[in-house]
């Protein structure tokens, strides 16, 4: 039994020891430690995060108007065309005889009305020279007919343009057309192939030009308001990390979309410069630039306590820890402007706590 107590004396001797040796290693740890950092004198820009995607914007998606058999596709992916070149096109015989008649009859018809006109003219210049009231009586008659003949055939003029435009219109149908300069990205007819009324709506040639790209992306609800039309932005790319792109904020749409349950607001930036191997569609993230300010104080978020109305910091001077009061101006969220009671130079105080990681973090 003593020998037992013995042990047991010696045992709780060993961990008071070692539990005294850990306190005041700690205590002497945390003096021998203390970590400080400089106040210094930079430039500090708060931003707001937007993300989105490269696009660009001038993309046509071409397709025939009216069914038929392809005759001919003059274009390949991956060839430049330019605005008004002629793409594809069917074959398109009945349709170019519908407008060569169209045309005939437009001609016919203004010969008729010049021919009806003059016999209304012909009709009032007797009409003006008869000779006696009861021959007036007849030319007015005359007069009358051909003045109904002349508006008849006119009616029949315009009848004839409509036609001339629609069988113009369907002729144009039958063929692709660049409506701008671009390049060719996807070519899905053949020639040969017969396009059918179901076909119509599907693109048969798609067209994108790769001179104009912008960055599109939603705003968070929580940031809208601080964003402004015209502030600048910069644009990192996950594809292209060493490519550097600014760009202008364009457009912040005023409805709201809902996006996993958060409200976010689309936006376009415009780029004010590109660099080589951009691609419509690239994960993209934009910093719009809310505010900045240059050459002012500045410490790390980490080294402030305090609360948001009164914030302080620890200063190291002559060896000894003093907390002293500070102003604080713009955050970038990892970094803090200093209006008054610090000056560059001075050591602040990093906590060393896991209570304090993260530090103070001021808007």
């Amino acid at each position: 039994m003593k020998k037992k107590t013995a042990l047991i004396i010696t045992i709780c001797v060993i961990v008071i020891g070692i539990v005294l040796a850990i306190v005041l290693t700690r205590g002497a740890g945390s003096e021998a430690t203390l970590t400080t950092v400089n106040v210094t004198r930079g430039d500090i820009v708060k931003t707001v995060v937007v993300d989105g995607n490269l696009e660009m914007p001038n993309k046509a998606y071409l397709s025939f108007g009216v069914t038929g058999t392809v005759a001919e596709v003059l274009v390949e992916e991956g060839n430049n065309a330019t605005k008004g070149q002629v793409l594809a096109r069917l074959d398109a015989h009945s349709l170019e005889s519908s407008f060569e008649t169209a045309k005939l009859q437009v001609k016919i018809m203004e010969a008729q009305v010049r021919g009806a006109r003059a016999q209304y003219e012909i009709a009032l210049l007797n009409l003006k020279n008869a000779p006696t009231p009861s021959q007036e009586k007849v030319l007015q008659e005359q007069v009358n007919a051909a003045e109904a003949s002349w508006s008849a055939v006119k009616l029949n003029l315009e009848i004839a343009k409509l036609n001339l435009e629609t069988a113009k219109l369907n002729l144009e149908k039958a063929i692709v057309v660049a409506p701008f300069d671009g390049l060719v990205t996807d070519v899905a007819i053949t020639e040969g192939k017969e396009i059918t009324t179901a076909m119509l709506a599907s693109p048969a040639i798609s067209l994108v030009d790769p001179s104009e790209i912008e960055f599109r992306g939603f705003i968070d609800e929580i940031d809208v308001a601080m964003v402004k039309i015209g502030q600048a932005a910069n644009i990192a790319l996950d594809a292209l990390p060493d490519a550097e792109l600014s760009g202008k904020m364009a457009f912040i749409s005023p409805v709201g979309t809902i996006r996993a349950g958060v409200v976010s607001y689309a936006t376009t930036v415009t780029l004010e410069n590109t660099v080589a191997g951009l691609r419509d569609g690239m994960s993209a993230t934009a910093e719009v630039v809310i505010e900045r300010r240059d050459d002012v104080l500045l410490i790390p978020n980490r080294t402030i306590g305090g609360t948001l109305a009164n914030p302080k910091v620890s200063v190291l001077i002559d060896g000894q820890v003093e907390e002293r009061e500070i102003t604080l101006g713009l955050s970038d969220g990892i970094n803090s402007e200093v209006l008054s009671g610090l000056e560059e130079g001075e050591k602040v105080v990093l906590p060393a706590s896991k209570e304090r990681q993260g530090g103070f973090f001021m808007m």
